[in-house]
């Protein structure tokens, strides 16, 4: 079994859904047939409707729908706090005195904790009621946001310490939350409501830039913005209370006369997903998609604000100014209009392909990264001779880049069974941050201050040392869009093996024991062959 999880698909690389060899969609003579999996062929069957998924569930259409609209609102939630930093960002840096590696280290040190927590949570989701989790998160993580709004200037490591708290609420909720939508809806269903949450991304991005920088315009203090959110997250765990229930887990997957899934150890967990190269990859792929956007979103508005300065067109930021500028709300309403195109887009063509190529959405994702690193790399250019062709050339390459949000999640819920969904979540969270967006606004910064040091002090200076270190991020897009292409390899068969074990079809193969029973004191036991002299 284990060897069959590292090859790949025999069928030709954009071969047609009907021309694959016992295709997914394609009828099926009996449970029983044996396949090259080792295992039965999925069972025919037509996806329940909003009825039958009631009589499953015990949820209505309409309150599931509802539940969805909560988890939106809070995943939108979310991301409108992590990016209201970044819309304050030159504030903040005036404030407490510090360059550009440590501003880096805000985003950082937040992405980190979050990083940490999120196999705690994935571990727990699995187990445990998701609901109660998300909202003990969401209550902490808004009370430790309103705190850090009263740190005074000489504690900014205190700031550091309250955004790293701030990972808590995102790890029970960012880990457990996809996993509700999967158990609630199938096929075509879950994956339109996949991409209504996943809008939340973009939008609550572009809305963090926006309250930061006009809260801030009209208290005339940049502490107002981080006041924002908390009371909006209180409402929000209000909502979790009342109106979402917890559904029982991969019930809508499996045969009503197949036995329920039980959760295995964590070890046998994690096992399962390093053998399945589908969500290895994928989760690869999302990797260079974190480390852009992480990048782009706390260094984007900074790298057009000295842009303008270099150009004239807006006076430099000096010490003890407020700084002037407004680039934080169009970079914000860019990601928003950017975000919601994107992610709708990029469902729509995959759904389409789909029809004709079982491949669609990794290959769709690929698409999207390997087109938008050109349009990024055209962007940070053209920023010394026009802004408004750099703000045309980030509206394309961000389109591009948001295509894979929801197609990400789509692929990680039909690649791993439900019970180790959060599991997987909070594993494609950790590898995703560690070696994204957890320190891709730090080595920006970083690369940006050492490019500095060597040249003369000036604005200039300052524009030409953050291009250069903005430019990585084209390089690692290109990265990303290749791990994407081999996902496309292995799709089809990682997809047919977690059908036939939730149908119970399929059963998970012990790794192989090299161990032996010897006599010893009286009893048998199990000892290593190699400790065993013949």
């Amino acid at each position: 079994m284990s060897g069959l999880l590292g090859q790949p698909d025999t069928t030709p690389f954009l071969s047609q859904a009907d021309d694959t060899e016992e295709g997914m969609g394609g009828p099926t003579p009996g449970a029983g047939k044996t396949t090259s999996l080792g295992g039965s062929e999925p069972q025919d069957r037509e996806d329940p409707d909003g009825e039958g998924l009631q009589l499953i569930t015990g949820i209505s259409s309409r309150h599931a729908t509802l539940i969805v609209g909560v988890l939106c609102y809070i995943n939108l939630l979310n991301y409108m706090d992590r990016f209201t930093v970044a819309g304050v960002l030159p504030d903040i840096e005036q404030f407490f005195s510090i360059g550009d590696s440590s501003s880096g280290l805000i985003q950082t040190v937040f992405i980190s904790s979050y990083m940490i927590l999120a196999p705690v949570f994935g571990y727990l989701g699995d187990r445990y009621n998701r609901k109660y989790l998300m909202c003990g998160g969401i209550a902490f993580w808004s009370l430790v946001t309103l705190g850090s709004s009263f740190i005074p200037r000489e504690r900014f490591w205190l700031l550091l310490f309250t955004r790293g708290l701030v990972g808590v609420g995102e790890a029970s909720y960012s880990t457990i939350a996809p996993t509700l939508i999967a158990d609630l809806f199938v096929a075509d269903q879950r994956s339109r409501m996949l991409s209504i949450f996943y809008f939340a991304i973009p939008v609550g991005s572009g809305l963090g830039y926006i309250a930061g920088s006009k809260v801030k315009d009209v208290a005339g203090d940049w502490h107002w913005a981080l006041r924002v959110t908390p009371g909006l997250g209180m409402l929000a765990v209000l909502l979790l209370f009342l109106v979402v229930r917890e559904p029982p887990r991969g019930a809508v997957e499996r045969h009503s006369d197949s036995p329920p899934l039980s959760p295995t150890s964590w070890w046998a967990d994690l096992r399962a997903l390093a053998r399945n190269p589908s969500f290895v990859l994928s989760s690869l792929g999302f990797t260079a998609v974190a480390f852009v956007t992480g990048s782009l979103a706390l260094w984007a508005p900074a790298f057009l604000l000295r842009a303008r300065v270099v150009l004239g067109e807006t006076p430099p930021c000096l010490p003890g100014d407020s700084c002037s500028s407004s680039d934080s709300l169009i970079f914000g309403v860019i990601t928003c209009v950017t975000g919601i195109l994107g992610v709708a887009s990029g469902v729509e063509i995959s759904r389409r392909l789909r029809r004709t190529n079982p491949r669609a959405d990794p290959l769709v994702c690929a698409a999207g990264l390997l087109g938008s690193a050109p349009f990024l790399f055209l962007a940070l250019v053209c920023a010394q001779n026009s802004i408004i062709v750099t703000y045309v050339f980030i509206f394309i390459g961000e389109i591009l880049l948001s295509m894979n949000w929801a197609i990400v999640a789509d692929i990680l819920l039909y690649v791993v069974i439900p019970t180790r969904r959060s599991t997987a979540e909070a594993f494609q969270i950790v590898l995703s941050h560690l070696l994204g967006d957890a320190g891709s606004p730090y080595l920006i910064g970083l690369i940006s201050d050492r490019l500095r040091r060597d040249w003369p002090p000036s604005f200039l200076s300052q524009f030409r040392a953050l291009q250069f270190s903005l430019m990585l991020c084209a390089f690692v897009g290109a990265l990303g869009g290749a791990a994407f292409l081999g996902t496309a390899m292995y799709i089809e068969g990682d997809r047919k093996r977690a059908l036939l074990h939730v149908q119970g079809l399929l059963r998970d193969v012990p790794p192989p024991d090299d161990r032996i029973v010897v006599p010893q004191r009286g009893r048998s036991t199990k000892v290593p062959v190699s400790s065993v002299l013949i």
